[in-house]
């Protein structure tokens, strides 16, 4: 798990770096509620990229199917629970495990949290590459996108990264550069 943390923090990162791919994420950090639901609003063809990149190696290397299922199921869960609105404060265990206050402030409207918290299971990626925020007792204030065009409904968000758009979706690091 620490090595697939490793390799979707980096998928992550640049999900939000490169517009094209942010198109397609987008449409998971336009939930503008932070429930449990929230984890699935993922666009297919990001799935399929951080399955690619996370289980088909450890399939490649030869784990187990049951250890596969397990490692799926464990993931599911827990991005479930990140994404919950649980407002439970985890003291120091949030330095060690991704918690939800700690990916809340990930999906956070506020300034202060574009571009943080991309870690998936250990905080400690954020911890080494600078990207780590969580303001003590604090949660952020909304969630969504800056861009609100994402379009509502499965088959409009399905479509939503191949279309040509009026104006181009920002990303998180250009709205952190246009307020600074």
């Amino acid at each position: 798990m620490f090595l697939t943390d490793l390799v979707q923090y980096t998928v992550h990162r640049l999900f939000h770096k490169i517009p094209w791919l942010w198109r397609f994420h987008a449409i998971h950090h336009s939930a503008p509620v932070m429930d449990w639901l929230a984890s699935s609003r993922m666009h297919l063809a990001e799935v399929v990229c951080l399955r690619a990149t996370t289980v088909m190696p450890m399939y490649v290397l030869g784990f187990s199917e049951p250890a596969l299922y397990a490692y799926i199921v464990v993931v599911y869960f827990w991005s479930a629970m990140v994404h919950s609105n649980v407002r439970l404060n985890f003291g120091r265990l949030e330095y060690l495990i991704v918690t939800p206050r700690f990916h809340h402030w990930h999906h956070g409207i506020e300034r202060e949290a574009i571009d943080v918290n991309f870690a998936v299971h250990f905080p400690i990626f954020d911890l080494i590459c600078g990207t780590f925020h969580l303001p003590e007792s604090r949660w952020p204030s909304g969630y969504g996108v800056i861009n609100p065009k994402i379009p509502k409904g499965y088959v409009k968000q399905g479509l939503f990264p191949f279309l040509r758009p009026h104006q181009p979706t920002a990303t998180p690091a250009d709205a952190k550069e246009s307020t600074d």
